[in-house]
């Protein structure tokens, strides 16, 4: 079988390392490990003692089936040779809701934890603990106390640029959560697809989920195309067994609806949302697109309210994503009535019409009781451009906004934290996987600090954690992309879980063993 780190090809040498006395070949590396003497020993009269926990249960049953081909039962109570799962409320104050403790001892292993999300987590790590040659199944002594460094660690797919399933999507469901990452940022619409089946407004799917040809060739600026037609939407009944699978791994999906920009192919699906009024079709190529939304229009908003109204009733989680990056202004600097509304509203420049229109989104989100996140170029200070004019300090963006870090200079993670905003570092040069492992090498990818360097340590609460991008331009199918996500995922989960005294590389490429056979096995992504 292949390996994932052979000789550098991902960023791992297979050297002789080594490997700190503490440490445990699991993935994130946990927060205290004691390691202990003796194994027990996983045999088919081995029982998990489930409590009120029968979800996790189930899971960890189906899990030892599949690594060891045992059937181990569930009994309501079992001392010796078995797997306890004991949920601890007092345990709190000191885990979090997401903390867990662990412990394997020769004769039973039990895995605390105040909620059952811990539990949950403690049977990942458990999962990669099981040794076995095919005859015997082992795993060594040891105590483990682990929690979460960051509460958002989240993978981001855009299905907007190519359709990839719902398959696809439970399948990275499934590595995530065995990564103990707990946020699916799930980007559902861009200039070059629809993907959301919006019942009010039938042609976004109908017409905007649908392209003629592909741009092929990983060339921003190439012109070569596939002539292939390229296509694919998700039901709300879709939707919704999605959202319930990714709960039952204890992941919350967060969807991204594009605003005011990257929206050409809903404009393409009903032209009068666009300030040019101009019939346009679903773009194959990709980069920026210069129709935008017509904000100035209040049957624009009303539709996005209707839009998003949809999206909350599906989504049950507490952040909706507007994105909001990388908006061409052209069209409204050309449009009178864009440039009369902006008059009449003393709107001094279209950076800070996005900005207003921004905090509109964000109040009808705040109505719902929902919570807005956005690129960095909803701050202000992103908008500083000659295309954006000259961005007065009239317009402030809504409180309680969250700022997803992308690009740009770093002193801006310091302007939102100060400004009294929570943060989510997914810094391009770090976090995007459709970069190639030239740019961003697994060992690179391991050594993103979501806090930068320098951040006064007041505030550090304010970094809820970090994001890794596979942004789908050049990502065809399942195939091309699997090869840009494993095993830098890996590495971005411990970015995202483990502190970084307990962080070590040589360690972490170690413990990519367990991980190189998983996704071999599934998958070829060398």
């Amino acid at each position: 079988m292949k390996q994932l780190f052979a000789f550098g090809v991902y960023g791992c040498m297979l050297l002789i390392i080594s490997i700190p006395l503490h440490a445990i070949n699991i993935i994130p590396q946990p927060a205290e490990v004691k390691t202990g003497t003796g194994v027990f020993q996983l045999t088919s009269a081995t029982v998990i003692n489930a409590g009120n926990n029968i979800v996790e249960a189930r899971q960890l049953q189906q899990a030892i089936q599949e690594a060891s081909g045992l059937n181990i039962q569930l009994k309501t109570s079992s001392k010796n040779n078995s797997i306890r799962l004991i949920v601890d409320e007092k345990l709190k104050k000191e885990l979090g809701e997401e903390g867990y403790l662990l412990k394997v001892n020769p004769d039973n292993i039990s895995i605390t934890a105040p909620a059952s999300t811990g539990i949950f987590y403690g049977i990942q790590s458990l999962r990669q603990l099981i040794h076995g040659n095919g005859n015997t199944y082992t795993l060594n002594a040891v105590s483990i106390k682990d929690k979460p460094r960051f509460s958002w660690r989240a993978f981001m797919l855009d299905e907007g640029r190519y359709f990839k399933g719902s398959t696809v999507v439970k399948r990275l469901l499934d590595e995530m959560a065995l990564l103990k990452m707990n946020t699916f940022h799930w980007h559902l619409t861009d200039d070059q697809g629809w993907r959301i089946e919006i019942l009010k407004y039938p042609q976004l799917t109908a017409i905007g989920s649908h392209r003629d040809s592909t741009q092929i060739g990983g060339d921003a600026d190439g012109n070569t195309y596939d002539s292939k037609p390229h296509g694919g939407f998700y039901t709300q009944a879709a939707i919704k067994e999605i959202i319930n699978y990714a709960a039952e791994r204890h992941i919350t999906v967060i969807p991204e609806i594009e605003m005011p920009g990257h929206s050409a192919a809903a404009i393409a699906s009903y032209p009068w949302l666009g300030t040019s009024q101009k019939k346009i079709r679903v773009p194959c190529k990709f980069g920026i697109q210069y129709d935008v939304y017509n904000v100035a229009d209040p049957k624009v908003i009303a539709f996005l309210h209707d839009v998003l109204e949809e999206v909350i009733n599906l989504f049950p989680s507490k952040v909706i994503h507007i994105g909001g990056d990388e908006v061409k202004f052209d069209q409204w600097k050309a449009d009178a009535g864009v440039q009369a509304y902006m008059k009449e509203h003393h709107i001094v420049s279209p950076g800070d019409l996005q900005i207003a229109f921004t905090n509109g989104i964000s109040n009808f989100l705040a109505g719902k009781y929902r919570r807005m996140a956005g690129w960095n170029e909803i701050m202000n200070s992103m908008l500083e451009d000659v295309d954006a004019g000259k961005v007065s300090n009239r317009e402030k963006l809504a409180p309680g906004t969250i700022i997803q870090f992308w690009t740009g200079d770093l002193k801006i993670i310091d302007q939102a934290v100060s400004r009294g905003y929570d943060v989510v570092n997914s810094f391009s040069e770090f976090t995007y996987l459709d970069y190639s492992y030239k740019d961003i090498s697994l060992e690179k990818a391991y050594g993103f600090d979501p806090i930068p360097k320098g951040l006064d340590p007041k505030y550090h609460a304010k970094i809820l954690g970090t994001g890794c991008q596979m942004w789908g331009e050049w990502i065809p199918d399942e195939a091309s992309m699997n090869k840009q996500v494993y095993p830098r995922l890996a590495a971005y989960a411990e970015d995202g879980w483990t502190l970084v005294a307990n962080k070590n590389f040589g360690n972490f490429c170690k413990a990519l063993e367990y991980f190189s056979a998983r996704w071999n096995v599934k998958w070829d992504v060398n």
